[in-house]
């Protein structure tokens, strides 16, 4: 791998924070993960739209504790500390807010085909074969006035496809330079958080109304695992597999099974089978 060209903090928060939507951003060199640090300055007050980047993670990790390779100054490791004010039932939609951001950005300053596969992950590449480009990481922290998130994204920028390890379900992973894109990275992080901003804000102005906002609509037409075969781990003994039919207003992914019942999942590793 080249050496990269790091980020400047100071002219990410003129841009985002001094001219921005986020109240405080700061980029550090190296930490364990800027999930675990964003939740513990949760405890101590941190305010909301509070935003950490690491350039590197030495703990980085993704749902069920996987852990998420991120060399230095080679992808995009950034969460985002909010506390919205909108129903409790209405929480489970931030990771696939930050999806949506995510690929709506993807294709928009990248040109590279984007799509997300339900509940955490985004997929570069022409439909043919999907290969997994970033990580979405929710965690709630609890407090005593309401409850804090913490939303992570790993998006892999330069890793060659041969670095990097398989997603989850046995997909191949991939980055935006390995499909094609040429990525100034401070202009993509600039680009990603005031699209997530916007979509928060939206969100949040909807009182986390998904149907009257459009964005159940807007995740709809970006999700790939919709009209597909499926099988959905759901324990290490237990699976659903079906055609996943559709995303409610709650989030959870609807399955329709062979013998025609839906059955709606909030959590579960995805796996996209083949046609038979």
């Amino acid at each position: 791998m080249s050496t990269p060209v790091l980020l400047d903090g100071d002219r990410l928060r003129a841009r985002l924070v001094d001219d921005g939507p986020y109240a405080a951003l700061e980029v550090v060199t190296v930490t364990g993960s800027t999930n675990t640090d964003l939740v513990a300055a949760a405890g101590r007050g941190a305010p909301d739209r509070t935003v950490l980047i690491a350039e590197e993670q030495q703990a980085g990790r993704g749902r069920m504790q996987r852990q998420w390779a991120s060399p230095r100054g080679h992808g995009l490791f950034v969460s985002v500390l909010l506390r919205p004010e909108v129903p409790q039932a209405a929480i489970a939609w931030l990771p696939l807010i930050a999806g949506i951001a995510l690929a709506e950005t993807v294709d928009r300053t990248t040109g590279v085909p984007a799509a997300l596969k339900w509940p955490n992950d985004l997929l570069l590449g022409d439909g043919a074969q999907w290969l997994k480009g970033a990580g979405i990481l929710a965690e709630a922290v609890a407090e005593p006035a309401g409850v804090a998130i913490v939303v992570g994204m790993g998006v892999n920028v330069f890793q060659r496809r041969e670095d990097l390890p398989r997603g989850a379900g046995g997909l191949p992973a991939t980055s935006l330079a390995a499909q094609g894109a040429e990525v100034d990275r401070e202009a993509f992080a600039v680009a990603l958080l005031t699209a997530f901003a916007e979509v928060d804000e939206c969100w949040r102005a909807a009182s986390g109304d998904v149907v009257g906002s459009g964005l159940l609509d807007r995740y709809r037409r970006l999700c790939s695992t919709l009209g597909r075969q499926v099988r959905v781990e759901l324990g290490p003994d237990e699976q659903l597999r079906g055609v996943a039919a559709d995303i409610d207003a709650t989030g959870r992914l609807v399955v329709r099974t062979a013998d025609g019942q839906q059955t709606a999942v909030s959590a579960g590793d995805v796996v996209h089978l083949r046609p038979a």
